[in-house]
């Protein structure tokens, strides 16, 4: 028994060692109270939401409370190890407990505006054939405009990812309605946007033109809209799609709580 201590303490050592070469700011944050899915590893902290968006959210005098929108967490927003954002550790959490790790068949995924932290976690998935698109990223695989995704056949992807993205743009019924085409029949898609919970109808209205505006009431100065909760999912509904809302009940409140989570997030998957 105190051999296998022994060793399992070398082992323990000899991967901390491994990651602190690899990171040496390891220090500052590592712990066991929370866990980063995406770049799996355990934290002592998860950092707050920037100070600066705050504030511009403040000198904009924006009309909603940021606690009225459904799925943030401004306490616990991001990764200090990898940067991903809470809404990032929950795709992660949603992917992984439905594909698995050892797949015996990979899916062709759609991502569309990927963020750094949750490509690299999928481009690195044997599940995964990943393919990203966005219209102004260099970086991206394909330059796409999401409301004419013509590149790419009907029933392409498996999978999609569209995350904070519809509200940017101006007609995001078609667009919905793209994310729909391209889909095989039995796909399903992750689609996420910023839903303020304090409206009935979705925001949006031609005369909100200015930045300062668009932050006030969008919250943002490039969005065109503030979803309300119903009028995502009617707009989802109407371009074809089954829509699926997973919460806390279906993750677990100790699940949410390690890796960020925030009680109030919802994550949509459409089908």
């Amino acid at each position: 028994m105190a051999n296998k201590n022994v060793l399992r303490l070398k082992k323990a050592i000899h991967s901390f060692n491994k990651q602190l070469r690899s990171d040496p700011h390891h220090l500052a944050y590592m712990g066991n109270k929370y866990h980063c899915p995406v770049c799996r590893t355990g934290l002592s902290y998860f950092n707050p939401m920037s100070s600066e968006y705050l504030q511009m959210l403040d000198d904009s005098q924006h009309v909603f409370s940021l606690f009225a929108y459904e799925t943030i967490n401004i306490l616990r927003y991001q990764c200090p190890r990898c940067y991903a954002s809470d809404r990032d550790r929950l795709y992660a959490l949603y992917i992984e407990k439905r594909l698995g790790t050892n797949c015996q068949s990979r899916y062709n995924m759609l991502d569309i505006a990927p963020t750094e932290a949750l490509e690299s976690y999928l481009r690195a998935s044997s599940c995964i054939n990943y393919r990203s698109a966005d219209l102004f990223n260099p970086k991206a695989d394909d330059k796409v405009d999401i409301t004419d995704m013509n590149i790419y056949t009907d029933g392409r992807f498996d999978i999609f990812i569209c995350s904070h993205v519809l509200e940017h743009v101006p007609d995001d019924n078609k667009a919905m309605r793209e994310l729909r085409r391209v889909l095989k029949p039995g796909g399903w898609g992750i689609a996420m946007v910023p839903i303020c919970l304090a409206i009935e109808e979705t925001l949006q209205d031609d005369k909100i033109q200015t930045d300062i505006d668009r932050w006030k009431y969008y919250g943002q100065n490039d969005h065109v809209r503030a979803y309300s909760k119903k009028g995502f999912v009617t707009n989802l509904k109407n371009a074809g799609f089954k829509v699926n809302e997973l919460g806390i009940n279906d993750f677990g409140k100790e699940q949410f709580e390690r890796c960020g989570i925030h009680p109030r997030s919802v994550l949509y998957i459409v089908e």
